[in-house]
């Protein structure tokens, strides 16, 4: 067995840093949606995916594939939602098989409400702290890291959301 190429203090440093930064975002995310619209990031992340989609609607295995979720929490997390009236879900008229989900009216009032407002979280937290070449330089590492855990695991896919 060979030994483990350990991470030096500046990749640790690096690695940490990358996964602070994740974990805080998400936290900053998340927050500030549920004061400002009541919304979590999880539900922001559905609607947006819902109210971009051709008549607002998608499969539920494709809605899935997008959010990078298990078909349980997929399933989990649309109930509550469908619960809360923020879309539906009805069996496919295709082929009886899957199901569709559907943004509805108040999930578009809400979508409509939190995008502005997480548009400028989103500048206020990240874009406008960096330089244009900064940007430009984050964008080809998200990207080249993005493509080696897709052909790393194919289902991990390089769409983004």
């Amino acid at each position: 067995m060979t030994e483990p190429r350990w991470l030096n203090d500046e990749e640790q440093r690096a690695w940490r840093g990358l996964m602070a930064m994740d974990e805080g975002l998400s936290a900053f995310i998340d927050r500030r949606l549920r004061t400002r619209c009541g919304l979590s990031y999880s539900d922001y992340r559905v609607l947006a995916h819902l109210s971009e989609a051709t008549g607002g609607q998608l499969r539920s295995f494709q809605l899935g594939g997008l959010l990078r979720w298990e078909k349980s929490r997929l399933s989990q997390h649309l109930s509550r939602m469908q619960t809360r009236g923020l879309v539906s879900r009805e069996r496919s008229q295709a082929d009886q098989r899957g199901a569709v989900v559907t943004i509805t009216p108040e999930g578009r009032r809400l979508m409509a409400a939190a995008a502005p407002q997480h548009v400028a979280d989103v500048r206020e937290a990240v874009i406008d702290q960096l330089t244009p070449a900064e940007l430009r330089t984050l964008t080809k590492i998200t990207d080249k890291v993005r493509r080696r855990l897709a052909a790393l695991d194919p289902e991990l896919g390089t769409d983004t959301d």
